[in-house]
């Protein structure tokens, strides 16, 4: 008989009654979904998930969300943008634009890649919208098939440039590993969507030689940076009596305007009745809060707050 899988079947699901977000500095050499997983049998609880995912080996921040929290995830993803701390290393590229892949070009590197004036004009020029190509070992589908797969199977494919930004691109250091491999210590400010991977290899090009990225670590998601971070392990030993005290502010995550509720409009978001819109302009959303909690993001349509997520139980966490 086929083994059953975490959270099988209607009356198997485990809940801690928790409804809230936070978020983990992930570390490195490990899938984004074991957090899910780690936390879940932490807080004794299969209603986990996350925003944002990291390659293994890409270290930071991970914001994981509790219970109706969960309603959040498409809204918060929506447009944020990321921040990268990244390294990237000249003479190789790799078949997976990373560290992990194998070598599928060796070039001379000039001499002017040492030089951070040079480093900083050829960043600058990474700066605004860009047609990026992403790579072939990513998550985007194919005809139905996951381009990572396709490219293990060792098929001959192409992947449509993609239109992306890169809102920041700046040189922290520029210095020589113990093999002699010249890096650019970089920090990115990129949209959603956005591979740091696939800038790295485009870098190298540019400079006429070849590159990859070397480590990576995501700094910030949307509003939320790393200095908002816990440890994996301090979650495990909080548990759900003590993870409360690592709730960010929802509020803060979204960074929507806030429409205050009084004791009757409560019991209306509640119910999901609509509300009035206070002026706001049209299909704008403001989060809607009473006292601790946030009780969903409504949007203005025709002069009323309909609900677009509704959460009755509320998110816990607000504190502004």
């Amino acid at each position: 008989m086929a083994r059953r899988g975490r959270g099988y079947g209607r009356h198997a699901r485990r809940s801690c009654g928790l409804n809230l977000l936070f978020a983990v500095d992930k570390p490195a050499g490990q899938v984004t979904r074991a957090l899910d997983n780690a936390v879940q049998d932490a807080l004794h609880d299969d209603g986990v998930g996350h925003i944002g995912t990291l390659d293994p080996a890409v270290t930071g921040v991970v914001v994981l969300c509790v219970g109706q929290a969960r309603k959040l995830i498409s809204l918060i993803e929506e447009g944020k943008r990321k921040s990268y701390k990244a390294t990237i290393a000249f003479g190789t590229q790799t078949d997976t634009d990373d560290a992990e892949g194998a070598p599928i070009r060796i070039a001379p590197v000039p001499d002017s890649v040492r030089d951070a004036a040079y480093a900083r004009d050829v960043l600058a020029r990474f700066a605004g919208v860009l047609d990026q190509v992403p790579p072939k070992y990513s998550a985007i589908k194919v005809d139905g098939v996951r381009a990572y797969d396709r490219a293990r199977a060792g098929e001959e494919f192409e992947l449509p440039a993609r239109s992306v930004e890169v809102h920041d691109a700046r040189l922290v250091d520029i210095w020589q590993d113990d093999e002699g491999v010249v890096c650019w210590e970089c920090d990115f400010d990129v949209s959603a969507g956005t591979y740091v991977r696939a800038l790295a290899r485009d870098i190298g090009r540019a400079v006429g030689s070849a590159a990859h990225l070397g480590r990576l670590c995501r700094t910030a998601s949307g509003n939320v940076s790393l200095a908002d971070c816990v440890t994996l392990e301090q979650v495990m030993a909080a548990g759900c009596e003590g993870v409360g005290e690592f709730a960010l502010d929802p509020t803060k995550v979204l960074g929507l305007p806030v429409r205050r509720l009084t004791a009757a409009e409560l019991e209306d978001v509640q119910n999901g009745r609509f509300l009035s819109a206070q002026d706001a302009i049209d299909e704008s959303c403001v989060s809607i809060v009473r006292e601790s909690r946030l009780y969903g993001v409504w949007q203005a349509r025709d002069g009323r707050l309909r609900p677009r997520v509704n959460c009755p139980l509320g998110i816990e966490g607000v504190r502004s």
